[in-house]
Protein backbone atom coordinates (compact mmCIF):
# COMPACT_ATOMS: atom_id res chain seq x y z
CA UNK A 1 0.00 0.00 0.00
CA UNK A 2 1.18 3.48 -0.83
CA UNK A 3 1.37 5.84 2.17
CA UNK A 4 -0.80 8.96 2.00
CA UNK A 5 -0.16 12.46 3.23
CA UNK A 6 -1.83 13.34 6.52
CA UNK A 7 -3.75 16.46 5.61
CA UNK A 8 -1.47 19.47 5.12
CA UNK A 9 1.20 18.10 7.47
CA UNK A 10 4.40 16.38 6.37
CA UNK A 11 3.32 13.14 8.04
CA UNK A 12 2.62 10.04 5.91
CA UNK A 13 0.29 7.26 7.05
CA UNK A 14 -1.03 4.00 5.65
CA UNK A 15 -4.30 4.46 3.70
CA UNK A 16 -6.14 2.44 6.34
CA UNK A 17 -5.63 2.48 10.10
CA UNK A 18 -5.86 -0.41 12.52
CA UNK A 19 -8.53 0.35 15.10
CA UNK A 20 -7.43 -1.14 18.42
CA UNK A 21 -10.68 -0.85 20.38
CA UNK A 22 -11.20 -4.58 19.86
CA UNK A 23 -8.08 -5.47 21.87
CA UNK A 24 -8.14 -5.25 25.64
CA UNK A 25 -10.39 -6.65 28.34
CA UNK A 26 -13.68 -8.46 27.54
CA UNK A 27 -15.10 -7.35 30.88
CA UNK A 28 -15.27 -3.89 29.25
CA UNK A 29 -17.02 -5.17 26.10
CA UNK A 30 -17.90 -8.83 25.55
CA UNK A 31 -16.50 -8.93 22.01
CA UNK A 32 -13.05 -7.57 22.95
CA UNK A 33 -10.03 -9.89 22.53
CA UNK A 34 -7.45 -10.34 25.28
CA UNK A 35 -3.73 -9.84 24.72
CA UNK A 36 -2.87 -13.31 23.41
CA UNK A 37 -5.59 -13.53 20.74
CA UNK A 38 -5.00 -9.87 19.80
CA UNK A 39 -1.34 -10.15 18.85
CA UNK A 40 -1.81 -11.95 15.50
CA UNK A 41 -3.89 -9.01 14.27
CA UNK A 42 -1.18 -6.49 15.07
CA UNK A 43 1.32 -8.75 13.27
CA UNK A 44 -1.01 -9.11 10.29
CA UNK A 45 -1.46 -5.35 10.12
CA UNK A 46 2.26 -4.62 10.34
CA UNK A 47 3.16 -7.20 7.71
CA UNK A 48 0.45 -5.81 5.39
CA UNK A 49 1.85 -2.30 5.71
CA UNK A 50 -0.89 -0.98 7.99
CA UNK A 51 1.36 1.05 10.26
CA UNK A 52 -1.18 3.66 11.44
CA UNK A 53 -2.56 2.28 14.73
CA UNK A 54 -5.40 3.97 16.61
CA UNK A 55 -6.32 3.34 20.25
CA UNK A 56 -7.69 5.38 23.20
CA UNK A 57 -7.23 5.54 26.94
CA UNK A 58 -10.89 4.71 27.47
CA UNK A 59 -10.74 1.45 25.46
CA UNK A 60 -10.86 -1.28 28.11
CA UNK A 61 -9.92 1.51 30.54
CA UNK A 62 -6.32 1.58 29.39
CA UNK A 63 -5.74 -2.10 28.63
CA UNK A 64 -5.92 -1.50 24.87
CA UNK A 65 -3.07 1.00 25.16
CA UNK A 66 -0.98 -1.47 27.14
CA UNK A 67 -1.49 -4.22 24.57
CA UNK A 68 -0.84 -1.83 21.67
CA UNK A 69 2.42 -0.73 23.24
CA UNK A 70 3.52 -4.34 23.61
CA UNK A 71 2.62 -5.04 19.99
CA UNK A 72 4.75 -2.13 18.77
CA UNK A 73 7.76 -3.45 20.68
CA UNK A 74 7.13 -7.00 19.49
CA UNK A 75 6.50 -6.45 15.78
CA UNK A 76 7.94 -3.11 14.67
CA UNK A 77 11.65 -3.05 13.91
CA UNK A 78 11.66 0.56 15.13
CA UNK A 79 9.15 2.67 17.04
CA UNK A 80 9.38 5.20 14.19
CA UNK A 81 7.73 2.75 11.81
CA UNK A 82 4.38 3.09 13.60
CA UNK A 83 2.16 6.15 13.54
CA UNK A 84 0.50 5.80 16.93
CA UNK A 85 -2.74 7.57 17.83
CA UNK A 86 -4.50 7.62 21.17
CA UNK A 87 -7.25 9.73 22.68
CA UNK A 88 -8.34 11.66 25.74
CA UNK A 89 -11.80 12.57 27.06
CA UNK A 90 -13.59 9.42 28.22
CA UNK A 91 -14.12 8.60 31.89
CA UNK A 92 -11.30 6.54 33.41
CA UNK A 93 -12.75 6.41 36.91
CA UNK A 94 -15.49 7.77 39.17
CA UNK A 95 -13.72 11.02 40.05
CA UNK A 96 -14.96 14.35 38.76
CA UNK A 97 -11.55 15.07 37.19
CA UNK A 98 -11.01 11.64 35.64
CA UNK A 99 -12.68 12.59 32.37
CA UNK A 100 -13.16 15.46 29.97
CA UNK A 101 -10.85 18.07 28.49
CA UNK A 102 -9.74 20.12 31.49
CA UNK A 103 -6.05 20.99 31.82
CA UNK A 104 -5.84 18.74 34.87
CA UNK A 105 -7.27 15.71 33.09
CA UNK A 106 -5.35 16.23 29.85
CA UNK A 107 -2.00 16.55 31.63
CA UNK A 108 -2.63 13.52 33.82
CA UNK A 109 -4.12 11.47 30.99
CA UNK A 110 -1.29 12.01 28.52
CA UNK A 111 1.30 10.90 31.08
CA UNK A 112 -0.78 7.84 31.92
CA UNK A 113 -1.13 6.96 28.23
CA UNK A 114 2.61 7.31 27.64
CA UNK A 115 3.25 4.98 30.56
CA UNK A 116 0.77 2.35 29.38
CA UNK A 117 2.02 2.55 25.79
CA UNK A 118 5.62 2.45 27.09
CA UNK A 119 6.71 5.09 24.62
CA UNK A 120 8.34 8.50 24.81
CA UNK A 121 5.85 10.18 22.49
CA UNK A 122 2.45 9.84 20.85
CA UNK A 123 2.31 10.61 17.15
CA UNK A 124 -1.31 11.79 17.15
CA UNK A 125 -3.11 12.85 20.34
CA UNK A 126 -6.86 13.14 19.77
CA UNK A 127 -9.62 14.71 21.84
CA UNK A 128 -12.20 11.93 21.74
CA UNK A 129 -15.23 14.23 21.88
CA UNK A 130 -16.14 17.86 22.53
CA UNK A 131 -16.43 18.83 26.21
CA UNK A 132 -19.08 21.54 26.79
CA UNK A 133 -18.07 21.88 30.44
CA UNK A 134 -14.54 23.15 29.75
CA UNK A 135 -13.63 26.47 28.09
CA UNK A 136 -12.12 25.86 24.67
CA UNK A 137 -9.23 28.16 25.59
CA UNK A 138 -8.27 25.87 28.48
CA UNK A 139 -8.32 22.79 26.27
CA UNK A 140 -6.23 24.23 23.42
CA UNK A 141 -3.73 25.72 25.86
CA UNK A 142 -3.21 22.38 27.58
CA UNK A 143 -2.91 20.53 24.26
CA UNK A 144 -0.36 23.06 23.06
CA UNK A 145 1.71 22.40 26.16
CA UNK A 146 1.51 18.65 25.49
CA UNK A 147 2.99 19.21 22.02
CA UNK A 148 5.61 21.71 23.20
CA UNK A 149 6.74 19.20 25.83
CA UNK A 150 7.31 16.61 23.10
CA UNK A 151 4.70 14.24 24.48
CA UNK A 152 2.69 14.38 21.24
CA UNK A 153 3.73 15.34 17.71
CA UNK A 154 0.32 16.14 16.20
CA UNK A 155 -3.16 16.87 17.53
CA UNK A 156 -6.48 15.50 16.33
CA UNK A 157 -10.15 15.88 17.17
CA UNK A 158 -13.16 13.61 16.89
CA UNK A 159 -16.91 13.89 16.31
CA UNK A 160 -18.36 17.34 16.97
CA UNK A 161 -20.17 20.09 15.07
CA UNK A 162 -18.23 21.94 12.38
CA UNK A 163 -18.68 25.28 14.17
CA UNK A 164 -17.09 23.83 17.30
CA UNK A 165 -14.14 22.49 15.35
CA UNK A 166 -13.64 25.76 13.49
CA UNK A 167 -13.74 27.69 16.75
CA UNK A 168 -11.04 25.41 18.14
CA UNK A 169 -8.90 26.01 15.06
CA UNK A 170 -9.44 29.76 15.26
CA UNK A 171 -8.37 29.89 18.90
CA UNK A 172 -5.26 27.85 18.14
CA UNK A 173 -4.32 30.17 15.29
CA UNK A 174 -4.98 33.35 17.23
CA UNK A 175 -2.69 32.22 20.03
CA UNK A 176 0.00 30.57 17.91
CA UNK A 177 -0.78 27.17 19.42
CA UNK A 178 -0.31 23.76 17.83
CA UNK A 179 -3.34 23.15 15.61
CA UNK A 180 -5.55 20.15 15.08
CA UNK A 181 -4.28 18.21 12.07
CA UNK A 182 -7.09 15.68 11.81
CA UNK A 183 -10.77 14.96 12.33
CA UNK A 184 -11.99 11.46 13.21
CA UNK A 185 -15.73 11.39 12.60
CA UNK A 186 -18.55 8.93 12.03
CA UNK A 187 -18.87 8.42 8.28
CA UNK A 188 -20.09 5.58 6.09
CA UNK A 189 -22.73 4.73 3.50
CA UNK A 190 -25.58 4.85 6.00
CA UNK A 191 -24.42 8.00 7.82
CA UNK A 192 -23.36 10.86 5.55
CA UNK A 193 -24.43 13.95 7.49
CA UNK A 194 -20.76 14.90 7.84
CA UNK A 195 -20.77 15.77 4.12
CA UNK A 196 -22.86 18.87 4.86
CA UNK A 197 -20.35 20.94 6.85
CA UNK A 198 -17.50 18.98 8.45
CA UNK A 199 -16.06 17.38 5.31
CA UNK A 200 -16.03 20.64 3.30
CA UNK A 201 -14.42 22.37 6.27
CA UNK A 202 -11.69 19.74 6.50
CA UNK A 203 -11.04 19.89 2.76
CA UNK A 204 -10.79 23.68 2.83
CA UNK A 205 -8.48 23.75 5.86
CA UNK A 206 -6.23 20.84 4.86
CA UNK A 207 -7.40 18.65 7.75
CA UNK A 208 -6.84 14.89 7.51
CA UNK A 209 -10.04 12.85 7.85
CA UNK A 210 -9.89 9.42 9.50
CA UNK A 211 -13.48 8.14 9.70
CA UNK A 212 -14.44 5.83 12.53
CA UNK A 213 -16.83 2.97 11.88
CA UNK A 214 -16.63 3.07 8.06
CA UNK A 215 -18.60 -0.18 8.08
CA UNK A 216 -21.17 1.20 10.55
CA UNK A 217 -19.96 -1.02 13.39
CA UNK A 218 -20.17 -4.05 11.13
CA UNK A 219 -23.68 -3.40 9.87
CA UNK A 220 -22.49 -2.96 6.29
CA UNK A 221 -20.55 -6.22 6.56
CA UNK A 222 -23.55 -8.20 7.79
CA UNK A 223 -23.21 -7.62 11.53
CA UNK A 224 -24.73 -4.73 13.44
CA UNK A 225 -27.58 -4.72 15.97
CA UNK A 226 -29.67 -7.83 16.31
CA UNK A 227 -33.36 -7.74 15.39
CA UNK A 228 -35.87 -8.12 18.20
CA UNK A 229 -36.05 -11.74 19.35
CA UNK A 230 -32.91 -12.69 17.40
CA UNK A 231 -29.60 -13.96 18.70
CA UNK A 232 -27.79 -11.74 16.20
CA UNK A 233 -25.03 -12.74 13.82
CA UNK A 234 -22.00 -11.85 15.95
CA UNK A 235 -21.20 -11.31 19.61
CA UNK A 236 -20.72 -7.62 18.88
CA UNK A 237 -23.98 -7.48 16.96
CA UNK A 238 -25.79 -8.94 19.96
CA UNK A 239 -24.07 -6.95 22.70
CA UNK A 240 -22.86 -3.59 21.37
CA UNK A 241 -25.02 -0.92 23.07
CA UNK A 242 -23.59 1.92 21.01
CA UNK A 243 -25.01 0.41 17.82
CA UNK A 244 -28.42 0.98 19.33
CA UNK A 245 -27.47 4.52 20.34
CA UNK A 246 -26.56 5.19 16.71
CA UNK A 247 -29.85 3.56 15.66
CA UNK A 248 -28.13 1.40 13.09
CA UNK A 249 -30.32 -0.83 10.96
CA UNK A 250 -33.43 1.33 11.06
CA UNK A 251 -35.48 2.52 8.10
CA UNK A 252 -33.41 3.39 5.05
CA UNK A 253 -30.32 1.64 6.45
CA UNK A 254 -31.71 -1.70 5.32
CA UNK A 255 -32.36 -0.37 1.82
CA UNK A 256 -28.82 0.98 1.58
CA UNK A 257 -27.34 -2.31 2.76
CA UNK A 258 -29.40 -4.19 0.17
CA UNK A 259 -28.14 -1.82 -2.54
CA UNK A 260 -24.58 -2.36 -1.31
CA UNK A 261 -24.98 -6.13 -1.54
CA UNK A 262 -26.43 -5.88 -5.05
CA UNK A 263 -23.60 -3.65 -6.31
CA UNK A 264 -20.98 -5.84 -4.61
CA UNK A 265 -22.43 -8.88 -6.35
CA UNK A 266 -22.12 -7.14 -9.72
CA UNK A 267 -18.46 -6.39 -9.04
CA UNK A 268 -17.70 -9.80 -7.56
CA UNK A 269 -16.47 -8.39 -4.25
CA UNK A 270 -17.61 -8.58 -0.64
CA UNK A 271 -20.00 -5.87 0.59
CA UNK A 272 -17.44 -4.88 3.22
CA UNK A 273 -14.79 -4.33 0.53
CA UNK A 274 -17.14 -2.18 -1.53
CA UNK A 275 -18.33 -0.17 1.49
CA UNK A 276 -14.73 0.64 2.45
CA UNK A 277 -13.79 1.42 -1.15
CA UNK A 278 -16.68 3.89 -1.28
CA UNK A 279 -15.38 5.70 1.82
CA UNK A 280 -11.88 5.81 0.35
CA UNK A 281 -13.20 7.11 -2.97
CA UNK A 282 -13.92 10.44 -1.29
CA UNK A 283 -11.09 12.94 -1.84
CA UNK A 284 -11.53 14.38 1.65
CA UNK A 285 -10.92 10.99 3.34
CA UNK A 286 -7.34 10.21 4.38
CA UNK A 287 -7.40 6.89 6.22
CA UNK A 288 -10.47 5.12 7.65
CA UNK A 289 -10.20 3.29 10.98
CA UNK A 290 -10.76 -0.45 10.52
CA UNK A 291 -11.22 -2.96 13.34
CA UNK A 292 -10.12 -6.57 12.91
CA UNK A 293 -11.06 -9.62 14.95
CA UNK A 294 -10.98 -12.14 12.08
CA UNK A 295 -8.09 -12.57 9.60
CA UNK A 296 -10.31 -11.68 6.66
CA UNK A 297 -11.29 -8.32 8.19
CA UNK A 298 -7.90 -6.80 7.46
CA UNK A 299 -7.60 -8.70 4.18
CA UNK A 300 -10.87 -7.10 3.05
CA UNK A 301 -9.67 -3.66 4.11
CA UNK A 302 -6.42 -4.04 2.17
CA UNK A 303 -8.40 -5.25 -0.87
CA UNK A 304 -10.57 -2.14 -0.64
CA UNK A 305 -7.54 0.12 -1.08
CA UNK A 306 -7.07 -1.32 -4.59
CA UNK A 307 -10.73 -1.17 -5.68
CA UNK A 308 -11.43 1.91 -7.78
CA UNK A 309 -15.10 2.73 -8.29
CA UNK A 310 -16.67 4.25 -11.36
CA UNK A 311 -19.19 7.07 -11.20
CA UNK A 312 -22.14 4.77 -11.91
CA UNK A 313 -21.36 2.49 -8.97
CA UNK A 314 -20.90 5.44 -6.61
CA UNK A 315 -24.19 6.96 -7.75
CA UNK A 316 -26.02 3.65 -7.27
CA UNK A 317 -24.65 3.26 -3.75
CA UNK A 318 -25.55 6.81 -2.75
CA UNK A 319 -28.98 7.09 -4.36
CA UNK A 320 -31.09 5.62 -1.48
CA UNK A 321 -29.67 7.95 1.18
CA UNK A 322 -31.95 10.49 2.87
CA UNK A 323 -31.04 13.05 5.57
CA UNK A 324 -31.11 11.73 9.13
CA UNK A 325 -30.56 12.94 12.68
CA UNK A 326 -27.05 13.86 13.81
CA UNK A 327 -25.32 10.94 15.53
CA UNK A 328 -21.96 10.06 17.02
CA UNK A 329 -21.21 13.29 18.87
CA UNK A 330 -21.53 11.74 22.32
Amino acid sequence: MTPVRFGKTGLKVSPIALGCMSYGDPSWREWVLTEGPSMPYYRQAYEAGVTFWDTADVYSTGVSETITGKAIRQFAAKREEIVLATKVHGALGPGANQKGLSRKHIMEAVDASLKRLDTDYIDLYIIHRFDPDVPMEETVSALNDVVRAGKALYLGASSMYAWQFMKFLSLQRQRGFAEFASMQNFYNLIYREEEREMMPLCAAEGIAVTPWSPLARGYLAGSGPAPEGSNGQTVRGRTDPYSKTLRLGEGQDKVIRERLIAEATKLGVKPSVLALAWVMSKPFVTSPIVGSTKPYHLEDAVAATALKLDDATIAALEEPYQPKAIAGHS
